[in-house]
């Protein structure tokens, strides 16, 4: 199942992130997809913040350290792989702890990792369409993530 939903603002956005983190579980692994800029990390804030990370504003883009880790109902594990390859990424984490553990793991770059990903994941696409607009596209990969993405209201 595939489902587009655009937010016009910075809330909105987080407003969405939030939602899609109110149904992940530990275990779970969001891959987002999108360009420099296309508001990955805006929308994380707003799955920590729905996973139950009280200081979801202070969540930020690991770009130069790869995973940042963050506590809350369920641990959230941010990763950045712009800079890496799916060799480098194996070598550089922990796949177990990360993608099977008791955290949820966000993606950001997800693409370049595509043939490590577990074979059910959350995926999403987003494009900015200028100024605050952004179109989210999402797909659930296997049975569960296709449930979460058939629940979200447009």
């Amino acid at each position: 199942m595939i489902r587009t939903i655009t937010t016009r603002s910075v809330e909105e956005t987080i407003l969405l992130g939030c939602k899609i983190g109110r149904s992940l579980c530990a275990g779970d692994v969001v891959a987002l997809i999108g360009a420099l800029g296309a508001g990955k990390t805006v929308f994380v804030k707003g799955i920590a913040k729905g996973i139950g990370y009280d200081d979801h504003r202070y969540v930020n883009s690991p770009t130069f350290v790869v995973v940042k880790e963050y506590k809350g109902r369920i641990d959230l594990y941010h990763f950045d792989v712009y800079r890496l390859n799916t060799y480098d990424f194996e070598e550089t984490i922990d796949l177990d702890r990360y993608f099977y553990g008791d955290g949820v793991s966000v993606v950001e770059w997800a693409d370049k990792i595509e043939d490590i990903l577990p074979d059910e994941y959350l995926e999403i696409s987003i494009c900015d369409k200028g100024e605050n607009e952004r179109e989210f596209t999402f797909r659930g990969i296997g049975e569960r993530f296709a449930v979460i993405v058939a629940g979200i209201a447009c």
